[in-house]
């Protein structure tokens, strides 16, 4: 009997990573034979870190988890994991407001490019952590250091007061 061969693919913009993606990466890997944590671009979102810082970011955490590697990407979600033969979309569902989004996102990839998705639920202490949630408290001086890695917090205390400096 053969098994099959599973490549799943992270996506997210990752600005900052957090320790709650951390955790979803690190269960993830569990669950497949390979997974690509992938830094994409959204038109809609501000960003901190240009998509190479936070590749290079997350490559730092990673490194020592085999099967893992990370690649940036632009365009549709589907479209990159076809290009990489993935066959499942790992996500991660914090709240019930995710699991609307995220069903609908579902749904929809499953509808239009066959590829199915698979949530890990985030573990309860990084429930409430978004990286749209940590730009806002670190720009405003909050100690967000037990929700990022270090290298993540360095990198951000050196951009935030870089940002305020030219100001």
């Amino acid at each position: 009997m053969s098994s099959k061969f599973v490549r799943a693919i992270f996506p997210g913009s990752f600005d900052p990573i957090t320790n709650g993606h951390l955790d979803v990466i690190q269960r993830g890997v569990k669950l497949f034979d390979e997974l690509i944590v992938a830094v994409g671009r959204s038109p809609l979102k501000d960003q901190l870190f240009a998509p190479a810082e936070r590749v290079e970011m997350i490559a730092e955490l990673v490194r020592d988890i085999q099967d893992v590697s990370v690649e940036s990407f632009e365009g549709l979600t589907v479209e990159y994991a076809a290009t990489k033969k993935a066959d499942v979309i790992l996500r991660g569902l914090r709240s019930l407001t995710d699991v609307r989004y995220e069903f609908e996102l579902a749904m929809t990839n499953r509808s239009v490019a066959g590829i199915e998705t698979v949530f890990v639920m985030t573990t309860e202490q990084y429930g409430f952590i978004s990286s749209t949630l940590i730009r806002q408290i670190a720009s405003l001086g909050g100690n967000i250091s037990n929700l990022v890695p270090a290298n993540v917090y360095k990198r951000l205390q050196q951009r935030l007061r870089t940002s305020r400096d030219q100001q």
